[in-house]
C-alpha cells in the first residue's frame, strides 16, 4: 500500500497544540468546570439582539454564508469611516493571521514576534516554512524598540505586535506604536493584534491610516462583543493589500449565523459599553482577590488579569493545576518569566466567587508541593 505525499514542511513540523481546550480536559477530568475563566471569552454574553437574530437566522442555515460578506463588512467600513475594500472577514483573527503570512512571507523569509506571544501566530508561520525570530517582553510587556531593531537586524518582512498583548495584558499607548509605525523600512508589514482594543484605555489605540500600505489591523467579535463561538473576525487596511486576501481567502468559510449575530452585534454599541462596563469591573475584583492572597495582579487592558504568583513557572504551574484540581479553570503564560503568573479571564460576580473560594485551598496546597519538592531536592 502507497503512502500520500506530504509536503517536507508538514513533515518537519511538530505534532504540538497551543492550547488544550476546557471541553477536552473536562472529558479527560470525567466533570465539568465550576467557573470556566481560562479562554479570554466573555461570560457576559453577546447582545441580546445579536442572540435573536442568529436564532431567527437558524431555520435557514441551509444556506451558504454571502461569500461577499457584503452587510457586514459595509457595516464595519462605516464604524470605522473607511471604505468597504478596506475590509476584509475572516474566521477569527486566527484565520486572517493565516492568510496575512501566506500574502507576505515566502518560505524562509523572517517573521518577527514576542517570546511568549499569541501561540497560533507561531503555528502559522511554521506552516508556511517561514522562520520565527522572537524577542524577550521586557517589563511585562512587549519590547517594541526590540523588536523593531530584530527587524532590522534580520530583514524580517513581517512583525506581529498585539496591542493589548494576550497573555500579559499591557499596552502601549497610541504615540509609542505610531512611532512604531512611522519606523517602519520598506518592506515590513506590521500585523497590529487589537483583538482587546474594546476593552483597552483609549489612548492605546492609534487612529486608523489606511493610507498606510505596512499596516494591517486585526479586530474581532470573539471578546467584548461575545461572539467567541460565531469565529467573526476582520482586518482593516489598505485596499490593494486588502484585496490581496480575496486571492487566498475561502470565500465560504464564515459561520453564516456568526456573520448575521456580529452585524446585530456591531449595530448594538450600546450593549457592548454595557459588556465592557461589565469587564472592568470584574478587572477590578479579580484584582482585589488576587490582592487579598498576597499576590500581585497586573495592570490590563484586555478581558482578564494576569496575575503574578511570586515565584517561579514551576510554583504558578502548582497553582493552576490546585486551581483546576477544584474545577476552576484558568491558564497561564507559558514562557519564562512570564510563566510566573496564571491568567484570569472576567468572569460574572458568581464566577469569581468561585474563583475566590478556591485560590486560598489552590495557593496552600501549592506551596505544600514547593516544601515538598525542596526537601526532596535537599535531601
Amino acid at each position: 500500500m502507497g503512502r500520500p505525499p506530504i509536503t517536507r514542511i508538514v513533515r518537519e513540523l511538530p505534532k504540538l497544540v497551543p492550547f488544550v481546550g476546557p471541553e477536552a480536559q473536562e472529558r479527560a477530568r470525567g466533570r465539568p468546570f465550576a467557573a470556566r475563566l481560562g479562554a479570554n471569552e466573555s461570560l457576559f454574553g453577546p447582545s441580546p439582539a445579536a442572540v435573536a437574530a442568529m436564532a431567527a437566522a437558524g431555520a435557514e442555515n441551509w444556506k451558504y454564508s454571502d461569500p461577499e460578506n457584503h452587510d457586514l463588512r459595509h457595516a464595519i467600513a462605516r464604524h470605522h469611516g473607511v471604505a468597504a475594500e478596506n475590509v476584509v472577514i475572516g474566521e477569527g483573527i486566527d484565520g486572517l493571521l493565516g492568510l496575512a503570512i501566506k500574502i507576505a512571507s515566502e518560505p524562509g523569509s523572517v517573521v518577527v514576534t514576542s517570546d511568549g506571544a499569541y501561540p497560533t501566530f507561531n503555528f502559522h508561520v511554521a506552516a508556511q516554512g517561514a522562520r520565527l525570530v522572537k524577542v524577550p517582553y521586557r517589563d511585562d510587556r512587549e519590547d517594541l524598540d526590540a523588536l523593531l531593531s530584530a527587524t532590522l537586524q534580520h530583514e524580517a518582512g513581517v512583525l506581529y505586535v498585539s496591542n493589548p498583548d494576550n497573555p500579559m495584558g499591557s499596552w502601549w499607548d497610541k504615540d509609542a506604536l505610531a512611532a512604531l509605525i512611522e519606523a517602519l523600512p520598506d518592506g515590513v508589514l506590521l500585523l497590529l493584534d487589537e483583538a482587546y482594543c474594546d476593552t483597552a484605555p483609549p489612548d492605546a489605540i492609534p487612529p486608523i491610516d489606511v493610507a498606510n500600505p505596512q499596516v494591517l489591523r486585526l479586530r474581532t467579535f470573539s471578546k467584548a462583543y461575545g461572539l467567541a463561538g460565531a469565529r467573526i473576525g476582520y482586518a482593516i487596511g489598505d485596499a490593494e493589500l486588502i484585496a490581496h486576501f480575496e486571492k487566498v481567502r475561502n470565500h465560504y468559510g464564515i459561520n453564516r449565523v456568526g456573520q448575521i449575530g456580529a452585524l446585530a452585534a456591531l449595530l448594538d454599541q450600546p450593549y457592548l459599553a454595557v459588556a465592557v462596563g461589565k469587564i472592568a469591573r470584574a478587572r477590578g475584583i479579580i484584582s482585589d482577590i488576587a490582592s487579598s492572597h498576597g499576590l500581585v495582579p497586573l495592570p490590563s487592558g484586555a478581558n482578564f488579569v494576569t496575575i503574578d504568583c511570586g515565584a517561579d513557572g514551576e510554583f504558578a504551574r502548582a497553582v493552576l493545576e490546585e486551581l483546576i484540581s477544584r474545577d476552576i479553570f484558568v491558564r497561564k503564560p507559558a514562557v519564562a518569566p512570564l510563566d510566573r503568573c496564571i491568567r484570569v479571564s472576567c468572569g460574572r460576580d458568581e464566577d469569581l466567587a468561585r474563583f475566590e473560594d478556591a485560590l486560598g485551598d489552590a495557593l496552600g496546597a501549592a506551596r505544600e508541593r514547593s516544601k515538598i519538592k525542596l526537601n526532596e531536592t535537599s535531601s
